[in-house]
């Protein structure tokens, strides 16, 4: 199997940041990035201590978000010195990940390996 280098970034926001849609649309029409997945959670705290939780009781529009996408390292490293104007300090997280490639046949083994 073929590997390629690639970078993982998740960014950590709430939904009353109002940050969302801006950022998205940062990924998606200026980045080029191949995919994002946002991620709704259902209970969280952050510094503050406060907790934002989706329960009857209390339907908070206020849950935590996470925005996660990879992407080469080179890219990923543009992206996030651009994320880091726009974020608070502390909430984008990002490591070096492997992402198995397609080989010569397209579905990702090298013809060479038979």
């Amino acid at each position: 199997m073929k590997a390629q280098a690639v970078t993982v970034v998740r960014v950590y926001l709430t939904e009353a940041s109002g940050m969302l849609k801006s950022l998205l649309n940062y990924l998606h029409d200026e980045s080029k990035v191949h995919g994002v997945t946002v991620f709704r959670g259902i209970t969280g705290f952050g510094k503050s201590g406060r907790y934002h939780s989706s329960t009857l009781m209390d339907m908070s529009l206020d849950l935590p978000l996470v925005i996660e996408f990879f992407e080469s390292p080179e890219q990923a490293a543009a992206i996030i010195e651009y994320l880091n104007t726009q974020v608070e300090p502390g909430h984008i997280v990002y490591w070096d990940a492997h992402m198995n490639a397609a080989g010569a046949d397209g579905r990702g083994e090298d013809d060479s390996a038979r």
